[in-house]
């Protein structure tokens, strides 16, 4: 029974651990997440530069894999080639280590300061940055906890019968203890929080350090999967990043494992407790991989190309509508909730393919890819397909008996399948024929210029990501945020139609010449991001959030 508390106090105290993680996460992403994208995307200039920028987004953000998940969709737009994805990554690995760095010290006086200020923040202040903010202080906060908890939790273990017969196993078969480390990172989706646990278990003697470096590599070849897994589904450039990422891992942790047998590392270089050896060994890691694989990025590039070769020409990489069945099931009709079920999910589907269209706008304005626009087109012809099924399909689930909650959900969907047939629309008709044109007339943009619409573009991008939680969700956080960002963006195509016009006034020839696009391409935006807000007016009418136009104040 006591061994069982034990294991149940480990087992919270690592969930706690991977929730503040991703707490932390989130926090950033939803404060900075237009920021983070921008400086990303000016990171693509030079290996270390790019390497930088990777260890600066995944220090931010806690999390490598959630930078090599930015990374492969810029990638997919093709506004970062692998090769410098693949510096981003090495960068990001290295940001990753520092993390555990920071936490790995005794911070616990910290807890109260941040637990206070971080709830205050987050349940006093309705600013998204302040309150998001208050978000990652408090999961800074949890972290340190549950290193505690892990802690209190192993401390008993070094007095068990079984451990020292466990250790034992291990030292003599590294094999297995690089193999768990490597599944059970895997398996939670964090290195972060993978090499915070053998660092407790480490300081509390459970977990010698000559045990725990094969752990540490297995670890970093965990990590290096997760990314893979979470990318499979995504293009073909987006997907040889986290690869090419995967090889350099694999191929250093395992040359490691091998050298071991042979000659012995000396721990004792890497710090005097083995909590200190635990960390410093995988920072050494990342930093030994960053130096040595960091000229061979665009080898590695060459690589993962052959592994992962281009589709054949003509083939519809990215249309996934056209390759996944309709979510649509016509046995279910006369079941309206769950008919409805299945209504969301096409509708949300129909949404995916929208981002896919939207995400790759701005490299087009640059490239002009006129084989590019045609599959772009191709797509919104899909979407239309999807907007009219979704009608019909709800008008004969109506034909039924229906609650009146449930006839309300439908016209909900309905509603929702017109906004984004809409939107593909303002993509296929008005932004690509703007692209063309820029093409065509061979003009550029002023920097200036160039910057608003990025950012926008961005800022349009992270709000379709938040539209697609809430219909998913029906989170009633999530819909305010999405309405509050449709303020934003009429300040912002405001300010930006007020700085075009003072370049206009001074005679820069670049924004005179793309003047008409640059107006039309800001108000296109605008538009789209309108209907993505449309999502949150249901959730928010029905709970009394919404007064006519206006979001209403909350005590």
């Amino acid at each position: 029974m006591h061994l069982l508390y034990i294991l149940l106090q480990l087992a919270g105290a690592i969930m706690l651990l991977l929730w503040a993680v991703r707490m932390v996460r989130t926090g950033v992403e939803r404060a900075h997440g237009v920021l983070l994208r921008e400086a990303l995307r000016g990171a693509t200039k030079g290996r270390v530069r790019a390497a930088a920028a990777g260890t600066v987004l995944a220090v931010m953000l806690q999390s490598a894999t959630a930078v090599a998940v930015l990374a492969a969709g810029f990638a997919a737009t093709g506004a970062m080639t692998v090769s410098g994805g693949l510096a981003v990554m090495l960068g990001a690995d290295v940001g990753s280590a520092l993390v555990v760095q920071a936490l790995s010290f005794d911070l616990s006086w910290l807890v109260p300061l941040l637990l206070f200020a971080g709830a205050t923040m987050f349940l006093k202040v309705e600013a998204r940055i302040v309150k998001q903010t208050g978000r990652t202080l408090l999961g800074i906060a949890f972290i340190l906890i549950s290193l505690r908890m892990v802690g209190e939790a192993t401390a008993p273990m070094r007095h068990s019968a079984l451990l020292p017969m466990a250790i034992d196993y291990l030292r003599g078969d590294p094999v297995t203890a690089f193999g768990a480390a490597a599944l059970f990172t895997w398996l939670i989706h964090s290195s972060v929080a993978s090499v915070l646990l053998f660092m407790s278990m480490a300081a509390q003697g459970v977990l010698p350090a000559e045990v725990a470096l094969p752990m540490i590599l297995g670890v970093n070849l965990g990590a290096g999967l997760v990314a893979v897994g979470l990318t499979r589904g995504q293009a073909i450039d987006s997907r040889r990043i986290p690869l090419g990422n995967l090889i350099f891992r694999a191929t250093a942790a395992v040359a490691i494992l091998v050298g071991l047998q042979a000659a012995t590392l000396p721990i004792s270089w890497f710090g005097e407790s083995a909590a200190r050896q635990v960390v410093n060994l995988h920072l050494a890691f990342n930093l030994t991989l960053l130096v040595v694989c960091l000229p061979f990025t665009e080898t590695m590039e060459r690589l993962a190309r052959l592994i992962l070769p281009d589709a054949p020409a003509g083939e519809e990489t990215f249309d996934l509508m056209s390759r996944r069945k309709s979510a649509l099931d016509r046995t279910v009709i006369k079941m309206p909730g769950v008919a409805l079920a299945s209504a969301t999910r096409e509708v949300l589907r129909m949404a995916e393919t929208v981002e896919i269209m939207l995400r790759p706008v701005m490299e087009l304005f640059e490239s002009g890819d006129k084989a590019r626009v045609a599959q772009l087109r191709r797509l919104d012809e899909e979407v239309n397909r999807a907007h009219t099924d979704i009608k019909l399909y709800i008008a004969e689930v109506n034909r039924g008996t229906m609650s009146q909650d449930e006839a309300r959900r439908g016209i909900e969907l309905t509603d929702l399948a017109i906004n984004l047939e809409h939107a593909g629309d303002i993509i296929a008709k008005n932004l690509l024929v703007l692209a063309e044109e820029k093409s065509d007339k061979r003009l550029s943009f002023s920097r200036e210029g160039w910057s608003e619409l990025t950012a926008l573009h961005d800022r349009v991008l992270a709000n379709m990501q938040i539209a697609m939680n809430v219909l998913v969700s029906g989170d009633l956080e999530a819909a305010r945020q999405l309405v509050v960002e449709k303020e934003r963006m009429r300040k912002l195509e405001r300010d930006s139609h007020e700085r075009h016009l003072k370049r206009l006034q001074s005679g820069t020839v670049q924004s005179i010449e793309t003047s008409d696009i640059h107006l039309e391409a800001v108000r296109a935006l605008k538009e789209f991001n309108s209907l993505l807000v449309s999502v949150a007016y249901p959730i928010l009418t029905q709970s009394g959030d919404l007064l006519e136009s206006r979001l209403a104040k909350t005590a």
